[in-house]
C-alpha cells in the first residue's frame, strides 16, 4: 500500500537548520524544566515508599484527605486523584521506617474522618530506598547499554557516521520525551523505563529503513551529491514511514484515551516516541550524515589546498 506518490520530493534536506533550531529550543525547555524542579520526578519505584490507591464512596479532593492524614506526621506526602473516576486517589509516601504498618495506619486515619467502609484499599506498593536505588541505577544502565548495542551493530551494518548519526537522534527523542514528563509532571518509574527502550527500538527501525535506502540509492546515484541522495532517499520511504508510524500511533492513542490510569504514563511516552521519533529519522539521523559529509569535504578540500602551496 502506498498513500504517497513514488516520485514525491519534498525539500527535507533544505529545511534541516530549521529542524535543527525547532530540536534545540524544545530540548532547552525540557532541559530547564528539569533543573527548575530539581531533575526528574522518580516514581516510588525509584526512590522508595509507598503507594496506595483508595477509592471513597463519596465525593471528596486532595486537600481533604491530606488533611485526614495530617496527624500521621507523614512527611513528604502526594495525593493526586486516579483515572477518569473523581473519587479515586493514589497516596504517595516517602520511606517513613513505618514498612508494612503504614497501609493500615493510612486505611485507619481515613475510616476515622470518612467512615468504616466508605474507604476501599485498592492496591498498595512498598519499596525501600535502597532498592529504588538500585532500580533507578539499573534502569538508566539499561539505556546507556542499549545505546553502545546500537552504535556497535551500526558500525558494522553501516559506518561509523551513520552510528553516530542514530545515536544523536535516539538521544534527541530520549531528551524530548523527558523534558514532556517534567514539564507535564508525570513520575518516571519502571515502566516508563520499559518505554523509553520501546521508543529506542522503534526511532531506530525507522532511522535504518531511511539509512538503507541511503546506502543502496548512493551507488546509483552519487553523482548527484551525498545531499540530494538522502532527500531522495527520504522521499521514497516517506510512504512507508507514515504509515507505520500512523497506525501505531492510533492504537497508543487508544491505550492512553481508555487504558485506564495504570498505563496512562506509559501510554503518553509512548506517544511522545513515536512523533518524536519519526521527526527524527527524516530530520535528525539523516542531517548529521550530511553535517559529516560536508565537514569530511572541508577537511580533503584543505588537505589538497594545503599540498598544492
Amino acid at each position: 500500500m502506498q498513500i504517497i506518490k513514488h516520485d514525491t520530493n519534498i525539500d527535507f534536506v533544505g529545511k534541516r537548520k530549521l529542524a535543527l533550531i525547532l530540536s534545540a529550543v524544545v530540548i532547552l525547555l525540557g532541559l530547564v524544566s528539569l533543573v527548575v524542579n530539581g531533575g526528574p520526578n522518580y516514581g516510588i519505584d525509584f526512590v522508595g515508599g509507598t503507594l496506595v490507591q483508595v477509592k471513597f464512596a463519596e465525593n471528596t479532593d486532595a486537600a481533604k484527605i491530606k488533611d485526614s492524614l495530617a496527624s500521621m506526621d507523614l512527611g513528604s506526602l502526594v495525593v493526586q486523584s486516579f483515572g477518569d473516576d473523581t473519587n479515586e486517589f493514589l497516596i504517595r509516601v516517602q520511606d517513613t521506617g513505618k514498612g508494612k504498618e503504614l497501609s493500615g495506619m493510612i486505611s485507619g486515619s481515613l475510616n476515622t474522618v470518612y467512615g468504616k467502609g466508605n474507604v476501599d484499599i485498592r492496591r498498595v506498593e512498598m519499596v525501600g530506598p535502597q532498592v529504588g536505588k538500585d532500580l533507578r541505577q539499573k534502569g538508566i544502565l539499561s539505556l546507556v547499554y542499549a545505546m553502545i548495542g546500537i552504535l556497535i551493530y551500526i558500525s558494522w551494518r553501516f559506518e561509523l557516521r551513520f552510528a553516530i548519526g542514530a545515536i544523536v537522534a535516539l538521544l534527541h527523542d530520549v531528551l524530548i520525551t523527558l523534558g514532556a514528563f517534567s514539564i507535564s509532571g508525570r513520575e518516571i518509574d519502571l515502566p516508563i523505563i520499559a518505554a523509553f527502550l520501546a521508543i529506542i527500538g522503534y526511532s531506530l527501525n525507522d532511522t535504518i529503513i531511511v539509512y538503507d535506502r541511503i546506502r543502496e540509492n548512493y551507488g546509483k546515484h552519487q553523482k548527484k551529491g551525498f545531499s540530494a541522495v538522502v532527500n531522495l532517499s527520504i522521499n521514497e520511504t516517506l510512504s512507508r514511514t507514515i504509515l507505520t508510524s500512523g497506525t501505531t500511533l492510533l492504537v497508543v492513542l487508544a491505550l492512553f484515551v481508555f487504558g485506564g490510569g495504570v498505563i496512562h504514563n506509559f501510554a503518553f511516552a509512548m506517544l511522545v516516541g513515536i512523533l518524536v521519533g519519526t521527526y527524527s529519522s527524516i530530520f535528525v539521523a539523516s542531517p548529521v550524515l550530511i553535517f559529516w559529509d560536508d565537514y569530511r569535504s572541508r577537511g580533503k578540500k584543505m588537505v589538497v589546498e594545503e599540498g598544492a602551496k
